[in-house]
């Protein structure tokens, strides 16, 4: 009988993660553009069974494969186990812990996968030398244009997917629809002051790529004074998405700047909320998966991969999976059919967002001790 085994990852101090997740790289990354939310045309794929077949093995793996990863963790072993008959061990955290775990095993990694929408932090592993490099998988042609932007110089890892860090949300019985904010330069506004909430970037997998794409824009001393102002305005932030999703189902706040999945699903659960798409786009949140460089599964590893570039796989993962509101990175998905179709996704280049991140993470840290 297959099993699927979980451990769940303790809660990391703060500062050693600033420490932790200092990132160096050079190179060529994906450039962020703005895109549709489904790419829904056909093409000829292999099954996931198939696409495990299509290169013979060189070397036997020793063990069962472990993947690391954030999100999917209930659904996503049983899926694999079936589909290619690899064992699968999945350990499971919020972003922060997981990349801590990864450093903290960085002389003996126990992993073989790391699955993350933390594409700048997975950049930085590539760039330090801790993932396997010059390897594509079979499939790879599955991509979508918008998804092959973000493939690596050195194919460090593959996207399987994209969604809006942050979305505005404002809750329909505190702010009327013409009052509510129709940009992110709308935040700093003196009428919303106090109101509006968001994740920390030093925590949440999602919320660093979301406030990286401010800094690119604006330069880092230019995203210094823009969420300054934002302060200045009483902006509240919270460790984790699901976080503020209560503060505005508590009435704490009544606007922020959420995940999608997580506001989707406030809405399908009757919360008085609306969304908002602004027009200059949602910063984009890339899950990457890469494989350490010196697994000893890599047979099992590669397989991994080429089933998350699998159509079918990502089908499964929107219809069934808790973080099922993303643009998908193959073709013949559909994404849900509630997911505004003008969603507008941009992203900050990896390379510059993983040389940053720490320096972009303390500066918050040092903000939320003042």
């Amino acid at each position: 009988m297959k099993t699927n085994r979980k451990h769940w990852i303790g809660t990391v101090l703060l500062a050693g993660l600033v420490a932790l997740t200092a990132a160096c790289g050079n190179g060529n990354a994906g450039n962020g553009t703005n895109a549709a939310a489904a790419n829904s045309g056909n093409t000829e794929t292999t099954t996931p069974t198939e696409a495990a077949q299509t290169e013979a093995p060189t070397t036997k793996d020793e063990g069962t494969l472990t993947v690391y990863l954030n999100d999917f963790d209930s659904i996503i072993a049983p899926l694999f186990e079936e589909a290619t008959g690899f064992k699968l061990e999945v350990v499971a955290g919020n972003g922060a812990e997981i990349m801590s775990r990864v450093e903290a095993e960085k002389g003996n990694p126990h992993w073989d996968v790391v699955w993350l929408d933390a594409m700048p932090s997975i950049y930085g592993l590539g760039a330090s030398g801790q993932l396997m490099e010059g390897w594509s998988p079979n499939n790879v042609a599955n991509l979508t244009d918008y998804a092959k932007g973000f493939v690596p110089e050195k194919q460090w890892y593959v996207p399987t997917g994209a969604h809006a860090a942050g979305v505005i949300v404002y809750n329909k019985d505190k702010v009327k629809a013409e009052d509510a904010p129709k940009s992110w330069e709308d935040f700093s506004n003196g009428k919303y002051k106090n109101l509006i909430g968001m994740a920390d970037p030093a925590i949440a997998a999602p919320a660093y790529p979301f406030v990286s794409l401010f800094f690119k824009e604006k330069t880092i001393e230019g995203g210094q004074a823009y969420f300054s102002s934002l302060m200045d305005n009483g902006l509240r932030v919270y460790p984790k998405n699901p976080n503020v999703v209560k503060a505005l189902a508590a009435g704490e706040i009544s606007i922020a700047a959420l995940q999608e999945s997580n506001a989707y699903s406030m809405k399908n659960d009757g919360e008085p909320i609306e969304i908002i798409w602004p027009s200059e786009g949602a910063p984009a949140s890339v899950r990457v998966a890469a494989i350490q460089k010196d697994t000893k599964n890599p047979n099992a590893a590669k397989a991994f991969l080429e089933f998350l570039l699998d159509p079918k796989t990502q089908q499964a993962l929107i219809d069934q999976g808790d973080e099922s509101y993303f643009q998908p990175s193959v073709t013949g998905v559909n994404a849900k059919a509630d997911r505004s179709p003008d969603a507008k996704l941009v992203a900050a280049d990896a390379s510059w967002a993983s040389e940053n991140e720490a320096a972009i993470k303390q500066w918050f840290a040092d903000q939320s001790v003042k």
